[in-house]
């Protein structure tokens, strides 16, 4: 059983971070759309952004959390593991990143976001550095 939930775990963490990968990138061509005055990209990229977050992201999340959880129960030893506390406090951190890009999903639909595409493309960075800690930590489990 064990061997099934991980691997369904490991495609939806693949699936989460390439959406994390991708909404912060749109909204990067959005910043750039919205200050050319492009009226036709604009509408174009909230349609994308909109559709990646409730379409991908979240479900991925979700079963991201779910299966995840389902490992520590069936492995209840790794909560005792200095490791596992730094890998569930890195996926706290991209589920409150996961959030502030709704913020800002939100702000673009409403036409509010005042951030610059040189923001967003620095903002873009967050996970790809969780995700080489992530993969060491539960790989190599120094601690």
């Amino acid at each position: 059983m064990y061997e099934w939930v991980k691997a369904i775990h490991l495609m939806a963490v693949v699936t989460w971070f390439a959406a994390l990968f991708y909404l912060p990138r749109l909204y990067v061509y959005h910043a750039m759309a919205r200050d050319k005055g492009d009226e036709q990209a604009i509408t174009y990229f909230k349609t994308m952004e909109r559709k990646l977050y409730r379409g991908i992201m979240t479900p991925s999340m979700i079963l991201v959390l779910i299966f995840g959880g389902w490992m520590l129960y069936l492995v209840p030893a790794w909560f005792s593991q200095g490791w596992m506390h730094a890998k569930l406090t890195l996926v706290a951190l991209l589920i409150a990143y996961h959030h502030i890009c709704l913020i800002y999903l939100k702000q673009f639909d409403q036409s509010r976001c005042t951030k610059s595409h040189v923001f967003f493309r620095w903002f873009n960075e967050a996970p790809v550095i969780a995700l080489v800690a992530i993969i060491l930590l539960a790989v190599v489990k120094p601690f």
